[in-house]
């Protein structure tokens, strides 16, 4: 027997003819009718993106609508019609956009401090050209070394900086660098103390 929501037993469901109520519509979809989540989606699209455009601007409409209806229709199992469906697919749109607001309100907060970090003087590395053999190596290590040592060591993030990024505190940081740096001695057998990217300084 096909298989709604839930894994409960899909109903045969009437037609969409286009007149429905929207709060219909969202309980049938609730209870699984597909037909009937597609005509909600379709009959409210419009309206969400363009509430969406007002909060967030219109070069992130488009992002915020397909998270807001992502997030609806994830938990459009629970809604039972105790409110206006509109109202309740808003408010999901509001806590969406209000999410991606504070997201691009720390991007931006990054990027000023960023900016505002003296540039690293001495040997550029990406005008002298890392060793061919590099990105062989960087590659051995796990994605979490790599990441932290890479940001720091070749593209000179700070340690608070590439914390922010990832979003570990500066001490695990500092602990992948040192573990990237001790994989790197490792996979190049050099037991003088050498560093195996030719002197990269620590940031």
């Amino acid at each position: 027997m096909p298989r709604g929501r839930g894994g409960r037993p899909a109903r045969s469901n009437p037609p969409i003819h286009g007149d429905e109520d929207l709060t219909q519509l969202a309980v049938r979809a609730a209870a699984g009718d597909r037909a009937a989540e597609e005509a909600f989606v379709a009959r409210t699209i419009d309206d969400v993106w363009r509430y969406c455009r007002h909060l967030v601007g219109p070069a992130h409409a488009d992002d915020a609508t397909q998270a807001a209806y992502l997030r609806a229709l994830r938990s459009l199992g629970s809604f039972r019609g105790e409110s206006s469906a509109k109202t309740w697919l808003i408010g999901v749109a509001r806590n969406t956009c209000l999410d991606l607001r504070r997201t691009l309100a720390r991007r931006s907060a990054l990027d000023e401090r960023l900016e505002a970090q003296p540039r690293p003087t001495g040997r550029d590395l990406h005008d002298d050209h890392l060793p061919a053999e590099l990105d062989e190596l960087l590659a051995e290590l796990s994605t979490q070394r790599r990441e932290a040592f890479v940001l720091t060591q070749l593209l000179g993030f700070p340690y608070d900086a590439a914390a922010e990024v990832i979003g570990v505190p500066i001490g695990t940081i500092r602990s992948r660098v040192a573990r990237a740096r001790g994989d790197l001695l490792a996979l190049v057998g050099t037991d003088d103390g050498r560093d195996p990217i030719g002197g990269v300084a620590s940031v």
